[in-house]
């Protein structure tokens, strides 16, 4: 293989754990919005009998999607396992359990969301009652794993006491874009309803933000030096002031919804895709090269130069189909949702 030097000074071998990094948290970032929305949805599924015909909807508004969405996280957990076996031992030793339990949570959201179309009338609000459920375990186990994740995997009263608050705020996340997600493919009364959950979801994001974003630098000596570095600082503080002013924007536009003619119903999505870009970016910025906060970087966990080079194209070959499929299926259903159909 050539290894003459590229760009930036890194050898072909070097630039490899790169790309193959950036593969990976593209995936990771696509899972998080697309998954986060319809997790969110099933978290919001209002159990009283009055709504069914809501709760009909809210999940004929995910039916196309929701298991398509699961593709990213497969993809993401499946370049760490062969691109960063080290670094895939390393994180699934500390994060077994939670892994784990996120996967239960899986398989309800997977048995429900099927029997819930086949079961007796009777037994419809148990199989909804499960998916909610599900939702929720696999929302909070992934929140306290990333909470894990930025306190270098510490199992002290106070690591926990975080990565619990982290499980609360990634749950308020999925909770928004889901919330968001309502308002832009529904209407009437649950459209209205969707507004309201959205702009409380909203608010507990941005709590659970800014609890994330003065946490992390602190447990962080290196995540500090990296944010407030002069003068570097005048530029990556760019990254929260940005993201606090689509919260504030958001918050104010939701209050002015819906209005005539179904106008701006799609913007809170796209803003709540937004932050979750950035914040993504900011968590980004904070540990990259490291694939193990302060253990591994991803030039030490990554696999031989010639297993790169060979997933390297099968990679190529697998993604542009999967994203060709996503926009497919978004494009087809691309209409508001009312009693399991689309128009």
């Amino acid at each position: 293989m050539n290894t003459e030097f590229l760009a930036g000074g890194l050898t072909y071998a070097e630039w490899l754990p790169v790309i193959f990094i950036g593969l990976m948290g593209m995936a990771v970032l696509i899972y998080a919005i697309l998954d986060g929305y319809d997790l969110g949805v099933g978290i919001l599924l209002p159990m009283d009998s009055e709504h069914e015909p809501q709760r009909d909807i809210m999940i004929a508004s995910i039916g196309p999607f929701w298991d398509a969405n699961e593709t990213w996280l497969v993809l993401a957990i499946g370049i760490l396992l062969i691109a960063f076996p080290s670094a895939h031992s390393m994180i699934l030793m500390h994060l077994y359990i939670p892994a784990a339990i996120m996967l239960i949570g899986l398989i309800m959201r997977g048995v429900a969301f099927d029997f819930r179309a086949k079961a007796a009338v009777d037994l419809k609000l148990t199989w909804d009652r499960t998916f909610k459920a599900g939702s929720l375990l696999t929302t909070l186990t992934q929140g306290y794993m990333l909470g894990q994740y930025i306190m270098g995997f510490n199992t002290e009263w106070n690591a926990v006491a975080f990565s619990c608050l982290s499980a609360l705020g990634v749950t308020a996340a999925y909770s928004y874009v889901g919330g968001a997600w309502l308002v832009m493919k529904t209407e009437e009364e649950l459209q209205r309803r969707a507004v309201s959950w959205t702009k409380n979801a909203g608010r507990a994001t941005f709590i659970g933000v800014v609890a994330v974003s003065i946490v992390n630098p602190l447990v962080n000596p290196g995540v500090f030096d990296r944010w407030f570095t002069y003068p570097l600082v005048m530029f990556v503080l760019l990254i929260p002031a940005a993201t606090f002013a689509i919260f504030v924007f958001n918050d104010r536009l939701l209050a002015r919804l819906p209005k005539e003619n179904d106008r701006y119903c799609r913007v809170p999505f796209f803003l709540s895709v937004t932050i979750f870009l950035l914040c993504f970016t900011g968590l980004a910025f904070s540990f990259f090269p490291e694939i193990v906060p302060g253990k591994l970087d991803i030039w030490e966990a990554a696999s031989a130069t010639e297993s790169l080079s060979f997933i390297l194209v099968g990679t190529a070959i697998v993604v542009p189909l999967i994203l060709a499929y996503t926009v497919l299926a978004y494009r087809v259903f691309h209409g508001k949702a009312s009693h399991l159909k689309y128009h």
